[in-house]
């Protein structure tokens, strides 16, 4: 690695401190910075468009149905089984 690299780069083992601890900070305090953290991740999200989220809402009700489906197969395949068993034990 070149001298100006080096330079570049500091090597520490000290734990970063936080400017603002919350030990410091009364407890409206620590909830008004909650809240300004909050709207500032908020903003980084990428909300979903309407298109995507019909879209998106329609493959669930798409699954569901279909989970729903193959679990009555198999629950009127197992009555069948059941009621066989039955008879044949009865």
């Amino acid at each position: 690695m070149s001298k100006a690299k080096e330079n570049a780069v500091k090597k520490t083992t000290q734990a970063v401190k936080k400017p603002n601890s919350n030990e410091k900070m009364s407890t409206s305090e620590r909830i008004a910075q909650w809240f300004r953290d909050l709207k500032s991740e908020l903003k980084k999200v990428v909300w979903p468009t309407k298109k995507q989220t019909a879209n998106n809402t329609f493959v669930a009700l798409v699954v569901t149905f279909a989970s729903a489906i193959v679990l009555w197969g198999f629950d009127s395949l197992a009555q069948v089984g059941v009621k066989t068993l039955i008879s044949l034990v009865g």
